[in-house]
């Protein structure tokens, strides 16, 4: 017979979203129960682009400060070669905001420091090496799920289920729920380099007559993204590693010398790029939030923030109902409604930009002409706030309302 479990809130996901709502709702005096399916978070070449948003959440939960103490790197501004062209994208200097920088540190250090906070609160459990299999429903409504744990199988019986586990949620796939696809030209190589103290200090993005190459500077290292055409991988690795290499020396010259580290293809990791939505993120008893309920491009970077900000709202929107034993579709339809227009219009920038910038990049054969938009930023140094804000702060930026429990 399986263990069974009951709390007023299970969450199928130990990401930045389920951590994070986790954290909240504990703090709430909400019982909440996190299900991990890994053992630990260390999962290289994750989304580790902390944003002025939600180091603002940090800040507002009063523990900014302590969480700065963790290694990280420090951004104010984002920088592109266009060609010949070079310019700087976003000037963060100008947010309205504690921290007027995007903070690069590993995934796993962001959510093992959220799990120690959760933990303070009596309220708080987590399980890793808990995979979720299925929903348990009765009556039309979700009323629990079922995971395979390394104790055996368990039952968690909760109010409320969140699917936060991710673009391949199981939650979502069980609840039947709807998603729309909006598709991607592109996938995305991710490897490393090593980093001197010779090299440039801020992140860049090279665009060139059909490649298109990021560097985030990671410390000691570069942690590196190499645009390709949609499924092309196989092309790639036809043409050999060392034609590889080459055109990374030419994108990255001061980095030529390093190539090399990259010995083998397992050096590389894909980043198979979806762009989705679901229609409707809830059924009676189930939300989903994050990933599960919308893929972003990996555009801008702000995935992750996007998340923690649903995150955010779903506590500040639920909490008490979860406190008062009872949610209705009504609660979690207010969550879909509050962040489907932040969701909508960032996913329109991303897809804009995948449209009519890294689709004609990656099929440009000759030389390339920046856009009027990005010879404007370049021309008008104040324009800069514009994209800062954008992927900074995001649509509508979320508070945090909760109360301690």
């Amino acid at each position: 017979m399986p263990n069974t479990i009951s709390v007023q809130c299970c969450i199928a996901g130990g990401g930045p979203a389920g951590m994070m709502l986790g954290l909240l709702l504990a703090r709430a005096g909400v019982s909440v129960l996190v299900l991990e399916k890994h053992a630990d978070f260390l999962r290289d070449f994750r989304g580790d682009t902390l944003h002025p948003s939600t180091l603002e959440i940090m800040h507002e939960l009063g523990m900014l400060e302590q969480f700065l103490q963790l290694p990280h790197q420090k951004v104010s501004r984002i920088n592109a070669q266009f060609g010949d062209f070079a310019f700087t994208v976003a000037d963060f200097s100008h947010l309205p905001t504690q921290c007027r920088y995007v903070a690069f540190m590993p995934q796993w250090d962001f959510l093992n420091f959220l799990v120690e906070a959760g933990s303070r609160y009596p309220a708080f459990q987590i399980r890793m090496t808990a995979e979720v299999t299925d929903l348990i429903e009765s009556g039309g409504s979700v009323v629990g799920l079922r995971a395979h744990t390394i104790d055996g199988p368990v039952e968690v019986r909760a109010p409320l289920v969140v699917g936060a586990d991710g673009r391949h949620s199981v939650v979502r796939k069980r609840a039947g729920l709807v998603v729309e696809e909006f598709g991607a030209p592109m996938d995305v190589l991710w490897f490393r380099l090593s980093r001197t103290s010779n090299d440039p200090a801020d992140p860049m993005g090279r665009f060139d007559a059909g490649r298109i190459f990021i560097m985030l500077n990671r410390g000691d290292y570069w942690q590196c993204g190499f645009v390709i055409a949609k499924g092309s991988l196989n092309d790639v690795q036809a043409q050999g590693l060392q034609t590889f290499r080459d055109s990374v020396a030419k994108l990255a010259p001061f980095a030529a010398n390093r190539v090399h580290e990259l010995r083998d293809w397992d050096a590389l990791k894909l980043l198979t790029v979806q762009v989705d939505r679901l229609r409707q993120w809830y059924k009676p008893g189930l939300l989903c939030i994050g990933d599960a309920a919308h893929a972003m491009s990996p555009v801008g970077g702000v995935g992750i923030n996007l998340a923690i900000q649903d995150a955010v709202a779903t506590a500040n929107l639920l909490a008490q109902p979860l406190r008062d034993g009872r949610v209705t579709e009504s609660d979690l339809a207010k969550v879909q409604a509050r962040r489907t227009w932040p969701t909508e219009m960032t996913q329109r920038v991303q897809l804009t930009v995948q449209n009519r910038v890294i689709s004609r990049v990656l099929d440009s054969k000759g030389p390339l002409q920046p856009p009027y938009a990005l010879r404007l930023l370049a021309r008008f140094p104040f324009l800069r706030r514009i994209p800062a804000r954008m992927i900074g702060l995001g649509v509508r930026p979320e508070h945090v309302r909760t109360p301690v429990g």
